[in-house]
């Protein structure tokens, strides 16, 4: 059979999924990662020092180029759609987790809090700001004792004979958190869980920065500590009482994360590629024996897998029929096999894989964080077997 009126094969969209994306679609895609490129020779030695070098500089270009809170409308918001959001989380995420998951906390975490729960008045004191990226966001939610099971959460907000509000307890694994320009935290009160817009300014506030990570290095990971933090009355989150606040934000940066982890696999993919075509052994290049073939199909079909079933939950979304069960069956799968494309990558790359001469390592360490975060494995598979057989088994 001809191929020859046949577009070219393309290795890094073996199945043609482009021809399912829109000219306008591919173009925020040229956007995020034109500036990636730029990022991204800076972030190996950031993921080795443990630190990002001016990550509220890096904030503002963020916010300059409209990822922040992009998929939010008014308020300086882009308005842009869910796949444009997913697109852009897996540019970002190509170049590294930990600058992804900057801008998924303060868009569909902080943010999306704001904007969906929040009153007229904490809406335009913060978010043309956080767009902009002049302010930055965090999302007080886990704990030291409680991760898998907010409803336990024991950070505790009382009313004051005057009205205000009194915050006590401590939160954990908070990016962003030290360098937070507002923090919105979860608390019990006497009225179930509710939001709190917290300005980090505020006495008893402390954000203590999270040292000696292995994962998420290019990234600013904190500790708040709330110790008395006296908020009047009008810092509550008006719309909304319950773990369904939390929830619903967490599902909104899920979203993200199933986009997200297909690009550090695709950065790993294509150094394996690559790698393979130039490094030779026995007189060939490895890229020639069938083991190494098999690899590299292996992980170009679970990254065709992962791209249509991304591309397939953000149409839905767009729809307005995206449920909380699919972004699970999404998460579930993607970050799963995105970590096992890097670790496949790691060993075609020898041990150059484990050199951060190479991106492969630094997508491998970080996603063993993007694995739990925002629901475990565990929590996942739960949440889909119960939607299968109507019965939860959490306990």
């Amino acid at each position: 059979m001809s191929t020859e009126h046949l577009p070219a094969f393309d290795p890094r969209d073996p199945a043609g999924i482009d021809d399912l994306l829109t000219a306008d679609e591919k173009a925020v895609r040229a956007s995020v990662r034109q500036l990636c490129a730029e990022i991204e020779p800076q972030v190996a030695g950031w993921f080795e020092a443990g630190r990002i070098d001016d990550p509220r500089g890096l904030m503002k270009r963020f916010g300059d180029l409209g990822l922040l809170g992009m998929h939010l409308d008014g308020y300086g918001c882009p308005g842009m759609s869910a796949v444009d959001y997913g697109l852009a989380c897996l540019e970002l995420e190509a170049c590294d987790s930990g600058i992804r998951s900057m801008v998924s906390v303060q868009g569909s975490l902080a943010m999306y809090a704001i904007h969906r729960w929040g009153s007229e008045q904490q809406k335009q004191d913060w978010l043309p700001r956080m767009a902009a990226g002049t302010a930055i966001g965090c999302f007080g939610l886990t704990e030291p004792d409680h991760g898998s099971d907010p409803g336990s959460l024991r950070t505790r907000a009382r009313r004051d004979v005057d009205g205000s509000w009194v915050l006590d307890g401590r939160k954990m694994w908070i990016t962003n958190g030290s360098i937070a320009d507002v923090a919105v935290v979860w608390a019990r009160t006497d009225d179930g869980v509710r939001g709190f817009v917290v300005p980090t300014d505020a006495p008893g506030f402390h954000a203590p920065e999270i040292k000696h990570k292995m994962s998420l290095r290019a990234s600013v990971t904190s500790e708040l500590v709330l110790d008395g933090v006296r908020l009047p009355a009008s810092a509550v989150l008006p719309e909304v009482r319950g773990l369904r606040g939390p929830l619903s934000c967490l599902n909104e940066a899920r979203f993200g994360i199933v986009w997200g982890a297909l690009g550090a696999a695709r950065s790993s993919f294509e150094t394996a590629l690559r790698y393979a075509g130039e490094r030779e052994q026995f007189g060939q290049p490895i890229a020639g024996f069938q083991l190494t073939q098999q690899k590299l199909a292996d992980m170009a079909l679970e990254l065709v897998k992962g791209h249509l079933l991304a591309l397939h939950l953000g149409r839905r979304k767009d729809a307005g029929r995206l449920r909380p069960e699919q972004v699970s069956l999404g998460k579930l799968n993607n970050v799963r096999e995105a970590l096992e494309i890097c670790r496949t990558a790691r060993t075609i790359l020898g041990a150059n894989g484990i050199s951060l001469e190479f991106p492969v390592i630094r997508h491998m360490n970080n996603l063993e964080s993007v694995l739990t975060y925002e629901g475990t494995v565990e929590m996942h598979t739960l949440v889909v077997g119960q939607a299968l057989t109507g019965l939860p088994a959490f306990r």
